[in-house]
């Protein structure tokens, strides 16, 4: 084996899995530039926030101003929740990504599951950043998580359903007797 072909084999398995690893990247980026976010525009964010929860003061929150306030800093929270998630699955995403595209199982499984992981990590992400910026807006959070039910349940449960799959690739190859690398196509 000449290191022509050495140097190609992770790259060929990388190619099979890029989608996977651009969305990857984008979810930890998304994290990455809500982090920048807050720390350039606080309190712009959290006004924005207030302005949508004093626009249905009355009607939502019935002139309660400590349930609003409540709802507005438990808004801030899922912001924060969007940045740790989309960091954290972001990250998460990626390594089991590159680790299908070095290990190359079959074609279909690690396309599968790399999208999965990627397009799960970063719908969920963006699923709490919205309800954070509804959640005023609706009198409360269970109203904003609720209106993103389409969006938080199959991006979750596809990223966990994604992460059984790298079970299921990992007992593959430690029991198999295969010993990875080779095209699993």
């Amino acid at each position: 084996m000449n290191l022509q072909s050495i140097s190609a084999t992770p790259l060929a398995g990388l190619r099979t899995v890029w989608l996977g690893l651009a969305l990857s990247v984008l979810t930890i980026l998304f994290g990455q530039g809500m982090g920048i976010v807050f720390g350039l525009n606080e309190e712009a964010i959290k006004g924005r926030l207030k302005n949508s929860a004093m626009g249905v003061r009355e009607s939502a929150y019935k002139g309660d101003d400590a349930a609003m306030k409540a709802v507005l800093d438990k808004s801030w929270a899922y912001m924060q929740r969007a940045h740790l998630h989309a960091g954290a699955l972001g990250t998460t995403a990626f390594s089991f990504i590159v680790f299908l595209g070095l290990v190359r199982p079959p074609h279909k499984v690690a396309v599968t599951v790399s999208v999965a992981l990627g397009a799960g990590g970063l719908g969920y992400s963006v699923y709490w950043m919205l309800a954070g910026f509804r959640a005023p807006g609706l009198g409360g959070t269970s109203a904003a998580k609720e209106t993103l039910e389409w969006l938080a349940m199959p991006s979750s449960g596809v990223f966990v359903i994604a992460t059984v799959g790298m079970l299921c690739v990992l007992l593959w190859l430690l029991f198999s007797g295969r010993d990875g690398g080779q095209s699993g196509e």
